[in-house]
């Protein structure tokens, strides 16, 4: 009978399981299989080496090669060194360049300042659950799917000197791609067309996830709709903020298809992505020039893309 109370206390005592260990305060963690971690280190490898064979090394090959005088023909052992030349080439004997600067600014200033609100005022209607919205939601986000290529063909259509739907209504014969003092107009309204609709589906997530006793409260308030958003909703979507601007800041640095699709980027539509094409892949075939002109992209591309991250890496500590 002495024995009876130690039998039972050993059956009692489960078995140590063979998938977990204990740490610290009590944690039970999971030992992971062979089999796990061959999936998870496969998984963040063949990211982070398509990372680096694709954005990283090109880029610094990019910013080396701004540096010398290569035309990609001859071997590299033959690449002269010419230090910060090209640069200077850039900005001083390179007639196209000022323009570019300028067309990029006035392409950044047009989305800013009028598809990016429209965009956000979009999203603030679609919020309030309106009548038919999910179908306004995808018909205002149809033009982010469709590249810019194809975009630039659409309204090839609409802006037709001839046979145009513009020139048809307003009984003109302009020449809205042809002519240096109107297309870069006309392109920026198709652009801001397809920008519209990204920035809303941005703003709409954001409105989503707003705390709805913020408005609440502010009602109570006496606060009107307007100054709710304004003083409110808009600073508490600080992130999203931050990643409009981001977006904002690369569209106006990438926007390239559109205007080599119209006339590769000269008569008026001279952008710094297009000159970097006709220099690394065009009839000049200038490489250390063409990369120079790139390097400078990714100069003013890489601080707002740090501001982002500092502002999200920021926001992760609180």
């Amino acid at each position: 009978m002495s024995d009876l109370p130690l039998i039972q206390a050993d059956r009692a005592v489960p078995p140590p399981a063979a998938t977990t260990t204990t740490r610290g305060r009590g944690r039970r963690l999971r030992l992971l299989s062979r089999t796990d971690r061959v999936v998870i280190t496969l998984m963040v490898l063949v990211p982070l080496l398509l990372v680096v064979g694709l954005v990283w090394l090109p880029a610094a090959a990019t910013v080396l090669l701004s540096g010398t005088n290569w035309d990609g023909i001859g071997p590299l052992g033959e690449i002269d060194w010419v230090g910060l030349k090209n640069y200077d080439d850039v900005v001083n004997i390179y007639p196209p360049f000022v323009p570019a600067v300028q067309n990029n600014l006035l392409w950044l200033a047009a989305l800013f300042v009028v598809a990016t609100p429209f965009g956000m005022f979009l999203a603030v209607l679609l919020d309030k659950e309106l009548r038919g919205s999910r179908f306004y939601q995808t018909a205002l986000y149809l033009p982010v799917v469709l590249s810019l290529a194809l975009i630039g063909f659409v309204w090839q259509l609409i802006y037709s000197r001839d046979q145009g739907l513009l020139n048809a209504l307003l009984g003109t014969q302009t020449d809205w791609y042809g002519d240096p003092n109107v297309n870069i107009w006309a392109v920026l309204f198709a652009a801001g067309w397809r920008h519209v609709g990204y920035i809303m589906l941005l703003y709409l997530a954001g409105l989503k996830g707003v705390d709805p006793s913020l408005r609440e409260a502010a009602a109570v308030d006496g606060s009107s709709e307007t100054s709710t958003f304004f003083r409110v909703v808009f600073p508490v979507m600080r992130p999203i903020n931050i990643i409009v601007l981001v977006v904002t800041v690369i569209e106006s640095l990438r926007a390239f298809d559109l205007v080599w699709v119209i006339n590769k980027g000269r008569n008026g539509l001279e952008l710094l992505s297009a000159l970097v094409t006709q220099n690394v892949v065009g009839e000049a075939s200038r490489i250390g020039f063409g990369s120079a002109l790139a390097t400078l992209m990714l100069v003013v591309s890489l601080v707002f893309i740090s501001l982002y991250l500092f502002t999200v890496m920021r926001e992760d500590r609180r």
